[in-house]
């Protein structure tokens, strides 16, 4: 359970220390309203994205599933930032098949923690391979950091393209340029 009211506090304490009133008008609701933000943002802590996707089909489908541009946001967890972009997810099925909200809803679950997108990248793809048992998986993001954009490098438009490839996708080159080809990517 998120303690909103340790978030508020903090809050409060941090508008102090940059040397502003948390009781001036416009700042008044800003320590409740990150602390219910907080609370969305890392509703993924307590879940398991592998109980969404246990939930499928037996369907004798034996090629390539893909599901793309799969928008996502997440949080840098070394400066609490956003990042964000979007998804492409791809499986070959294995005599089971998921619904295509429950890939995306993974994807959520995941990217709603404290993150870095190597980890999130890995963490669906593996999610993914021991929830439905496909004969392989590939997982695409590609996302803007603000902590690249605002702060450091200050590069705003610079992405970030991570995948991660399991099983026969990995494995059979094939596969591989099927999924890069479905997802437009070369």
């Amino acid at each position: 359970m998120i303690d909103q009211a340790k978030i508020e506090k903090a809050v409060t304490s941090i508008i102090q220390a940059i040397g502003d009133d948390p009781k001036r008008e416009g700042l008044i609701e800003t320590p409740g309203r990150v602390a219910r933000m907080y609370a969305d943002f890392f509703s993924g802590l307590k879940q398991d994205p592998v109980e969404v996707l246990a939930t499928g089909f037996d369907e004798m489908h034996e090629e390539m599933v893909v599901l793309k541009n799969i928008p996502f946001f997440s949080m840098c967890e070394h400066h609490l930032l956003p990042f964000y972009g979007s998804a492409s997810i791809g499986y070959i099925p294995n005599g089971r098949v998921v619904g295509a909200s429950k890939l995306a809803r993974a994807l959520d679950i995941l990217a709603r923690r404290p993150q870095i997108q190597e980890r999130l990248t890995r963490q669906l793809a593996e999610s993914i391979f021991s929830a439905i048992h496909p004969d392989g998986v590939a997982v695409i993001l590609s996302a803007d950091h603000m902590c690249v954009s605002l702060r450091g490098a200050k590069k705003p438009g610079a992405k970030l393209v991570t995948s991660v490839h399991r099983g026969s996708i990995r494995t059979q080159e094939t596969f591989r340029r099927e999924f890069y080809a479905l997802v437009g990517k070369d």
